[in-house]
């Protein structure tokens, strides 16, 4: 798979498309998007940055000269009820040759990690930004990012390593060996070009503690992504419990807890499968076999949302979902709709299946392949989740939050041309100024 900086830099050649299409560009060229965390130790694995929409395209040249000083302000806000929050930096500075670089502890110098001779060498400066009491701030200043991370830890320090290249190691949630197993912390990622700030907060491999995102731009609007409240992550948790009750399935097991029994995050049903490959077996069995018959008689239309237009797909004798040039797509598993990147879901080279690919694994996520002809324009957010067999952690989390927004899923941004995506993003050519907030403490809509 092509690094964050090359899809990135591919972004810059593509045609202007529609919000939606945007995603099918990027699949095209470099396969597919937010890929989720992959497991191994803390020393020999880097955790794979989310990637998001790149609007660079939509820019004007008129508006390039707002980001032409190369530097954004992000301010960086403890909504927690703890004083002891740091924050961390991380990314690609795209004015040094992508080099990896983490923010220094005075939230304004970039450090860039020489190459070490072994792995898993430690980062010799002072990294974690205190952001001191709560309901207070802390301004960081930053150069052209791609791949950018924004991590807030609570009540203690996160372990960032360094790999031959170099590579940083960032914390993991899949190895409990890893140093900050037993931290509580969470990310936000975004994109600073010289077109654009682009930045979501994510789900899509756990919840952690609540963050919220304001941007602020040159013209004096103000877009928001509420986030969690302070209470959120327990709201999620007894959703999930509730939900085990009824279907007798392992969504609260994707609860975890500290050593001291505390809630300290929850897990997305793919971490869990990644974690514990037996959960969720057959799952979805029931569902699907129920949505291959409904079009073995009918069907299925999907726009693509770019260039191809709409496609028709029907399964055929061999059962499978044929969309002719588009390709054949076979049963998923439960574990093939949780990670939208395996079986009938793996991108590859090609072009109009990439775009199908997409759009498909988003209504079987929401389930809406059974109350609709037509994804995702014949799909409204007020049929999603709607079916006994769907994602539940997604259905949950969505509803914790104040404004429904977030990634929960890797696809979550697919969305019809008449809705609102769901991803729960800001972006702007003209950015002024980027609020980052932890801790739901003065969450609002």
């Amino acid at each position: 798979m092509p690094s964050i900086v090359t899809r990135i830099k591919n972004l810059f050649t593509s045609k202007a498309v529609t919000k939606q299409s945007t995603v099918s560009a990027e699949l095209q060229q470099n396969g597919a998007l937010h890929q989720p965390q992959q497991q191994g130790t803390p020393r020999d694995i880097q955790q794979q940055p989310l990637q998001t929409h790149d609007r660079a395209i939509f820019a004007t040249p008129k508006k390039l000269a707002v980001t032409a000083t190369g530097q954004l302000t992000i301010e960086l806000q403890n909504q927690t009820s703890s004083s002891t929050v740091y924050a961390y930096i991380t990314g690609q500075a795209i004015d040094n040759s992508n080099a990896v670089f983490v923010l220094l502890s005075d939230a304004k110098t970039p450090y860039y990690p020489p190459n070490p001779s072994s792995t898993g060498a430690k980062l010799a400066p002072n990294i974690s930004i205190p952001l001191g009491a709560p309901g207070t701030s802390v301004y960081a200043t930053i150069p052209r990012t791609a791949g950018g991370r924004i991590w807030f830890s609570i009540n203690a320090p996160l372990v960032f390593l360094v790999n031959p290249s170099p590579a940083l190691v960032e914390p993991s949630i899949f190895n409990p060996a890893d140093p900050n197993s037993q931290t509580n912390f969470g990310f936000a990622e975004f994109t600073f070009n010289a077109a654009q700030l682009f930045a979501n907060i994510s789900y899509v491999d756990f919840v952690g503690p609540p963050i919220a995102l304001t941007l602020l731009d040159a013209a004096g609007t103000t877009q928001h992504v509420s986030g969690l409240p302070a209470t959120g992550l327990q709201t999620i948790a007894d959703g999930l419990a509730a939900q085990t009750l009824k279907d007798g399935r392992r969504w609260s097991s994707l609860v975890v807890r500290d050593a001291n029994n505390q809630l300290l995050r929850i897990l997305s049903p793919n971490s869990g499968i990644l974690l514990n490959p037996t959960w969720f077996q057959g799952y979805y069995a029931a569902y699907v076999n129920q949505v291959y018959a409904r079009y073995t008689a009918t069907p299925l239309t999907v726009d693509t949302q770019a260039s191809f237009g709409s496609v028709k797909g029907q399964v055929g004798s061999l059962g499978n979902l044929n969309f002719g040039a588009g390709g054949l797509f076979a049963k998923p598993t439960a574990a093939d709709i949780f990670s939208c990147s395996t079986g009938p879901f793996a991108t590859g080279g090609r072009a109009e299946a990439n775009t199908i690919i997409p759009r498909l694994a988003a209504a079987f996520n929401r389930s809406t392949l059974l109350l609709t002809n037509s994804v995702p324009d014949g799909e409204s957010v007020a049929l999603y989740y709607t079916e006994p067999i769907t994602n539940h952690y997604s259905r949950i989390v969505h509803a914790a939050n104040l404004d429904g927004r977030g990634y929960a899923f890797p696809y979550d941004d697919v969305a019809s041309s008449n809705e609102a995506g769901q991803e729960g993003a800001v972006f702007s050519s003209s950015p002024v100024l980027f609020t980052v907030a932890v801790g739901g403490g003065n969450a609002h809509v």
